[in-house]
């Protein structure tokens, strides 16, 4: 599977999750809509945490500690909430949409 963004095509692995960070707000939108979701203000909350955090890191949090760091940032954020946003896991999910690679283990650190 491959993502076409503006004429360029990004290189994926066998899931789907670049093989390269690009931090594009166009690769966002390619790839959310891939996966079938319509982005609102709380999607892309998720996806500048997470990008943050990768580029401060090196990788993704687990759901753990994206619940925890969400919460600091979106009063009420909890795991259902998360869950609403990104069905199939927000913390590998949000990673894949956020344009990130893949996350390590079971979703990150």
């Amino acid at each position: 599977m491959a993502y076409v963004v503006n004429g360029e095509q990004l290189e994926t692995d066998d899931q789907g999750f670049l093989l390269e960070p690009d931090y594009r707000d166009e690769v966002v939108d390619a790839i959310a809509a891939a996966e079938g979701l319509a982005l609102t203000d709380r999607h892309w909350s998720v996806v500048r945490y997470l990008r943050e955090q990768y580029r401060e890191h090196g990788h993704t949090p687990n759901f753990r500690n994206l619940l925890k760091g969400m919460g600091e940032i979106l009063p009420g954020c909890d795991s259902k909430s998360l869950y609403d946003l990104f069905p199939t896991g927000p913390a590998k999910q949000g990673a894949k949409v956020a344009g990130l690679p893949q996350p390590l283990g079971k979703g990150g650190y």
